[in-house]
């Protein structure tokens, strides 16, 4: 543990942070989750698409997941979208 005041703050506020990066990370990879769940079964698979995609795009924007590992995941996504809708109809 750290003597100095403004490292022990500083000790404090990484571990919210590191929290916070943990709650939301869970939460991204839930709606990632979900999105598949709807794939699957077929039911609202455009609204649950397009909100997982805009929650992976917030978690790129701020520097939760890396931008090629965000872009990969929506690219996933979608190519399982479309295989689904192909054998759907």
């Amino acid at each position: 543990m750290p003597n100095i005041k403004s490292a022990i703050k500083r000790v404090n506020i990484n571990k919210s942070k590191a929290l916070k990066n943990v709650m939301r990370k869970s939460a991204l990879k839930t709606s990632v989750k979900k999105c598949k769940a709807a794939i699957a079964s077929g039911v609202d698979t455009d609204k649950v698409f397009s909100s997982t995609v805009s929650a992976i795009d917030k978690a790129a924007a701020k520097k939760l997941i890396h931008k090629n590992t965000a872009s990969r995941k929506k690219s996933r996504l979608a190519k399982a979208m479309n295989k689904a809708a192909q054998a759907g109809g």
